[in-house]
């Protein structure tokens, strides 16, 4: 399996969805960490959520360098997306910023990187909601591959994503 997994890596996962209409996009990424929930607003209406997964140690507080295996806690952005990651489509967040970085310059360790917004790993689609029954990415969030899509076609670069304790 660990094969095909690979495999699945190197060609990602096919064509992403086309963006939503302009008045179905987000212009806010909630995350509420403690309750492994996700939301899209527009203005204040939430017009999506979803049920996520994320760090291994996401309870243990925000990320604080390489890998802690925390979820960041904070103000971010997207600011690009990769349509074949290793991963059903991602979104990446602008993690760490300027206040991470001087923190774990000051710890003397490199802040980590590449915090996403993601599907499951390619070729494990299968796994569905079965995911959300634990936390087992290394500081991402984590939903469905159908989730993804719908993520990847409301959520525009530049988006700016909350993520809370």
């Amino acid at each position: 399996m660990f094969a095909y997994t690979k495999l699945m890596a190197r060609i990602g996962a096919g064509s992403p969805p086309p963006d939503a209409p302009l008045e179905q996009q987000a212009d806010l990424i909630r995350v509420y960490k403690a309750e492994r929930r996700m939301i899209l607003l527009k203005g204040d209406t939430p017009i999506s959520t979803y049920r996520i997964s994320l760090g291994q140690a996401a309870d243990e507080g925000p990320k604080q360098r390489e890998g802690d295996e925390k979820t960041p806690e904070g103000r971010y952005e997207i600011d690009w997306r990769n349509p074949k990651s290793m991963a059903h489509l991602s979104l990446h967040i602008s993690y760490p910023g300027s206040d991470d970085r001087r923190n774990a310059d000051a710890g003397g360790f490199p802040p980590g990187g590449n915090i996403m917004i993601h599907g499951l790993p390619n070729g494990w689609g299968l796994f569905g909601n079965a995911h959300q029954l634990w936390d087992w990415t290394d500081g991402c969030i984590a939903v469905t591959n159908s989730e993804m899509r719908d993520i990847w076609a409301r959520v525009p670069n530049h988006t700016p994503i909350d993520i809370m304790p």
